[in-house]
C-alpha cells in the first residue's frame, strides 16, 4: 500500500481549488476514485487502497505561486503491520523515484562531496564510494561538516572513511551522526563509502577535504615504467649519514645526486627490485641502504630505506619506510595505470582514428584496442565491462550496455587476436540512441592482473555481479572513447 505522509504543503492560487490544485486518485490514473484536493497547507494525507496512487497538479493561464512538495512511502497492506509513526523523526521516511549518480573520483587539491539530494533526504538503497586523490606526497584532510541519518549503532545507514583504497587500506572510522568528525590521511589517497538500506533515511551528509603537503625529506613516486625515490641531502646529514654512500640492492645501480637531494630511478625488472604477488596485489620492492658519514669507525646503525609500490590491480601504492632498527619513517602514495582506448580504421589496427568526433555509419563495423603502459611484461589486461551513453558526464541514466562483467550483451560484439597480453582488441557496430541524441561516447573499466594468476579476475571471463562484489580488492582502470557520431 501506498500512503503520503505529512507536510503534503501546497501553496497555489486560491483556497478553493478552482483555479490551481493538486489532485490525488486512489490507483494508477486519473480516472481512478479522487480522494481529495489539495490548494494550501492543510498537511492532507491520503492513503491508496492498492499498491498505486496518481497525483495530478494542474494550474490555469493567470497568477502562479510557489507550487507544493510532498513525500510518500510504502507499507504491507497486512493488519499486523504498522505504518511508521513520522511524528518523532527530523526527517521523513520516503523513497525516491529520482535518477541519480554519486560517488567517483576527486582529484581537485580541495573540494566538498554530499550524500545525494542534500540537503534533502538520501535515496534508500544508496552505495557511494569517492576516491579522493591529489598530488603525490600530499595528504587528504577530510572534515565532515554536518551528518544526519538513522542513528543506533551505524548498522542500516552509515559512512566509512578508508586510509587508501576501499577494504584493502586501515578503516579510519565509521559513523552515522555528529558532526566535525575529521580525518587524515598517510598518503594522497582516501575513500568514503556512503550506505543506505531500504528503510528510513534522513539529511545525510556534506564534507569537505583539502590537501596539505607530506615531509618532504623523502618522497616517492610510482611510474608506469621505473619508481623515483627522492631523499634530502639534509635530512642525511641531520641523521649522520653521507649522500655519497647510498646503494640499492644491486650497487651497481647509481643515484643521481644534486644539492639538495639523493635520486634514485628504480627500474620495476631490474637493479634488484623484487616483485611478489598476493591477494590480487603486486607488490614492486627495493632496498637503499646507507652507512655514516664517518671514516673509521660509527655509531649509528645501517639506514635501511624499504621502497614498495604496491600496485592493486588499477592503483599503484607507494610505500618508503625505514627499518625498526634505524628510522620509522612511512610514506605512501597511489597513482593509477596509464590505459589507452583507441578506434581503429580496420581490424589490422595498424592505423588509428585521429579525428574527433569520429564520423561513423549505422551498422558500421568499430574497431577498438586497449593498450597498458607498463615496463612490466608479466601483466596481463582483461575487459570487464563497456557501457555506452550519450552524455560524457553520465554513464548510469541512458545507456546501453556493450559488455559488462565480462559476460557480452551485444551481439555484434567480437574480440580480436592480441599478440600481447597488455593489449586488448574488440568491436562491435554502430548504432545511435533514440530521441535524438547525436553522439555515443563508450566507458569502459578493465582490470590488470599478474600474468598466470589463475584466480585473479583476469581468468574469470563472464561473472555474476554477486560474485564480483564479493572479490577481494577488486578495482577496475576506467577509459573513456568517443564522441561517435553518425554521417548525415
Amino acid at each position: 500500500m501506498v500512503q503520503t505522509a505529512p507536510p503534503l504543503l501546497g501553496r497555489l492560487e486560491g483556497s478553493s481549488c478552482r483555479y490551481d490544485a493538486i489532485e490525488v486518485y486512489d490507483g494508477g490514473s486519473p480516472t481512478d476514485r479522487l480522494l481529495g484536493s489539495v490548494c494550501r497547507n492543510n498537511n492532507r494525507v491520503f492513503k491508496s487502497s492498492g499498491n498505486q496512487l496518481a497525483i495530478l497538479f494542474r494550474s490555469d493561464v493567470s497568477v502562479t505561486a510557489r507550487g507544493f512538495h510532498a513525500y510518500y512511502h510504502s507499507f504491507l497492506s497486512s493488519s499486523s503491520t504498522q505504518v511508521p509513526d513520522t511524528s518523532s523523526l527530523t526527517s521523513p521516511v520516503w523513497t525516491t523515484t529520482e535518477e541519480y549518480s554519486c560517488g567517483g573520483l576527486l582529484s581537485s587539491p580541495s573540494g566538498t562531496l554530499q550524500s545525494p539530494f542534500y540537503p534533502r533526504n538520501y535515496p534508500n538503497n544508496a552505495n557511494c564510494v569517492w576516491e579522493i586523490e591529489v598530488k603525490s606526497n600530499f595528504r587528504v584532510t577530510l572534515v565532515f561538516r554536518d551528518v544526519q541519518m538513522e542513528g543506533g549503532r551505524c548498522l542500516s545507514d552509515y559512512v566509512e572513511v578508508y586510509d587508501g583504497p576501499l577494504h584493502t587500506s586501515p578503516l579510519l572510522g565509521k559513523f552515522c551522526s555528529g558532526y566535525f568528525h575529521t580525518y587524515t590521511s598517510s598518503s594522497n589517497l582516501l575513500t568514503v563509502q556512503f550506505y543506505s538500506n531500504s528503510r528510513y533515511t534522513y539529511r545525510g551528509f556534506q564534507a569537505d577535504y583539502y590537501s596539505t603537503p607530506a615531509d618532504q625529506s623523502t618522497t616517492l613516486l610510482c611510474l608506469p615504467d621505473y619508481m623515483r625515490a627522492a631523499v634530502s641531502r639534509y635530512y642525511l646529514q641531520s641523521q649522520g649519514y653521507s649522500a655519497w654512500n647510498l646503494t640499492l640492492n644491486d650497487p651497481h645501480c647509481k643515484p643521481n645526486i644534486t644539492s639538495e637531494y639523493v635520486i634514485f630511478d628504480i627500474p620495476y625488472t631490474h637493479c634488484g627490485t623484487v616483485r611478489e604477488g598476493n591477494n590480487n596485489t603486486i607488490i614492486y620492492s627495493n632496498v637503499i641502504r646507507g652507512s655514516s658519514s664517518g671514516s673509521v669507525i660509527t655509531r649509528n646503525r645501517n639506514l635501511h630505506l624499504h621502497i614498495n609500490c604496491k600496485m592493486l590491480q588499477n592503483t599503484l601504492a607507494q610505500i618508503t619506510y625505514i627499518a625498526d632498527d634505524n628510522f620509522e619513517v612511512n610514506e605512501t602514495q597511489y597513482d593509477r595505470y596509464d590505459v589507452n582506448l583507441t578506434f581503429y580504421h580496420s581490424s589490422y589496427f595498424s592505423r588509428p582514428v585521429n579525428e574527433s568526433p569520429y564520423y561513423v555509419d549505422i551498422n558500421q563495423n568499430l574497431f577498438l584496442e586497449a593498450y597498458l603502459h607498463s615496463s612490466d611484461p608479466n601483466l596481463v589486461l582483461f575487459l570487464d565491462t563497456c557501457v555506452a551513453s550519450p552524455d560524457p558526464h553520465n554513464f548510469t541514466t541512458v545507456t546501453y550496455d556493450i559488455i559488462r562483467n565480462g559476460c557480452v550483451r551485444d551481439s555484434t560484439y567480437t574480440t580480436y587476436y592480441s599478440p600481447y597480453r597488455h593489449i586488448v582488441r574488440f568491436r562491435f557496430s554502430a548504432f545511435q540512441f533514440v530521441r535524438n541524441h547525436p553522439s555515443v561516447y563508450l566507458q569502459c573499466e578493465l582490470v590488470v592482473c599478474r600474468a598466470n594468476d589463475y584466480s585473479s579476475r583476469c581468468y574469470q571471463g563472464c561473472i555474476s555481479r554477486s560474485k564480483r562484489q564479493a572479490s577481494f580488492g577488486q578495482q577496475s582502470v576506467t577509459v573513456v572513447a568517443g564522441p561517435v557520431q553518425l554521417r548525415q
